[in-house]
């Protein structure tokens, strides 16, 4: 199957958005051995818009166009379809009952404008959209089946999943391949294909090794073809998690605070949080995770030196002695928050995350995380000299893999920090 992509708006191509939309395709239609062969991206400018459509479904199979099938003026896809095929645009009955349907659920009154959405290509089928206002278009052109998709991401990719893929699947054949894809925090990409070059110089040209750079979290990534993809795929994912060995967080999508609440569950632990220089990042990691109410009872973010005092009982002559970016002074605050939060284990941090602040013994960068139990607290400076909105990221995800590591019964440290100077 050749498959082509049309992205259509202003904002894309002023850079106003993002195009997420063609990687979420990409990467849903990979597994069935599909790609897209080219992508296109256009404004609002319908002789552009037909001109486009007519190019890319005479060479191609499968013509996607997402975006242009909203209520305004500048949404001008239907009308382009009806121009390139040489039909009219005529109010589709099962698209007026999408729109009215989905007004009434939402108490919405139905206006001229949102009529806007009914008025398709005479003759074609809709797509069903189940959480947009807009169906999808679905209609040949030549031998080319075009499907025109509205632009919201979480609309396309449920209408990818349950509409479009199985569409695509019964009418063309699939190469279906195995794809497995690790989480991996604290090892970076080229420290990960150095060991594979050490290890494994003879590493099997059908079994493909990817990464997806991102912070915090690595994705590694291997996609293998043929009758016994499984087999091989398994036996190569043992090898690389071999290598990755305590850096691996567990399969793709999966978060440090995932990891960190799935291993506090599983061992029945609490946990709480001191927070000065993340200004409560790392609470805020953990509760975006559903169910972590079961583990975390809480946080305390302590900016000032007088919250340090009032709530987690960091004594004043230790602020005054040795600073609030201090091995003391992190250690207080962990052990006050144990107290104050009644949790089995913590995690505290006080750093300078700039660009002011900093002395020649303190820079700008430095940070001191304390972690673990009542019984066995760790502490230890780190240096990360970056910028403020990356250190807090950095220290927020430090803290995690800290505490997820003291769970597991893991020693040391990432190989992330273990690089670093102290």
């Amino acid at each position: 199957m050749k498959l082509q992509l049309l992205l259509t708006g202003n904002e894309l191509m002023a850079g106003d958005t993002i195009d997420s939309n063609s990687a979420m395709i990409a990467e849903l239609i990979t597994n069935y051995g599909w790609r897209i062969d080219r992508k296109t991206t256009v404004g609002d400018d319908l002789p552009l818009l037909e001109n486009q459509i007519r190019d890319l479904a005479s060479d191609s199979d499968v013509l996607i166009i997402n975006g242009g099938l909203g209520p305004t003026v500048d949404d001008m896809t239907s009308l382009a379809l009806a121009n390139a095929t040489g039909n009219v645009i005529t109010e589709h009955p099962d698209a007026l009952t999408h729109l009215t349907q989905w007004c009434e659920q939402r108490g919405f009154r139905l206006n001229a404008a949102n009529l806007k959405q009914t008025m398709l290509p005479k003759g074609c089928s809709i797509i069903a959209n189940a959480r947009g206002s807009a169906v999808g278009i679905k209609l040949k052109i030549g031998s080319c089946l075009v499907l025109a998709t509205p632009g919201v991401p979480s609309e396309l990719r449920t209408m990818m999943r349950d509409e479009i893929i199985p569409l695509l699947d019964a009418q063309f054949a699939s190469d279906y391949i195995q794809t497995q894809r690790l989480a991996v925090f604290g090892l970076g990409e080229s420290s990960i294909q150095e060991k594979v070059n050490t290890r494994y110089p003879d590493w099997p040209d059908d079994v493909e090794l990817g990464f997806r750079a991102s912070m915090p979290v690595l994705e590694v990534k291997l996609t293998t073809r043929g009758q016994n993809a499984g087999e091989k795929i398994n036996e190569w994912r043992g090898k690389i998690i071999e290598l990755i060995d305590d850096h691996l967080l567990g399969d793709m999508p999966l978060s440090l605070a995932q990891a960190v609440i799935a291993a506090a569950k599983a061992k029945n632990l609490s946990i709480g949080t001191a927070e000065s220089c993340t200004g409560g990042r790392i609470a805020a990691e953990l509760t975006g995770v559903a169910g972590s109410s079961t583990v975390f009872p809480g946080g305390i973010v302590s900016y000032s030196n007088a919250i340090k005092q009032q709530l987690l009982a960091v004594s004043e002559s230790s602020l005054a002695s040795d600073g609030a970016v201090s091995e003391v002074v992190v250690r207080q605050m962990a052990q006050g928050a144990l107290l104050a939060l009644g949790s089995d284990l913590v995690v505290a941090v006080t750093g300078i995350a700039g660009p002011d602040g900093g002395s020649e013994d303190k820079p700008v960068g430095t940070v001191w995380i304390a972690w673990g139990s009542q019984d066995d607290l760790r502490v230890k400076k780190f240096f990360l000299p970056v910028d403020r909105s990356l250190f807090q990221t950095l220290v927020t995800a430090l803290g995690l893999d800290l505490l997820r590591r003291h769970i597991l019964d893991i020693p040391g440290l990432p190989e992330l920090m273990t690089r670093r100077k102290a």
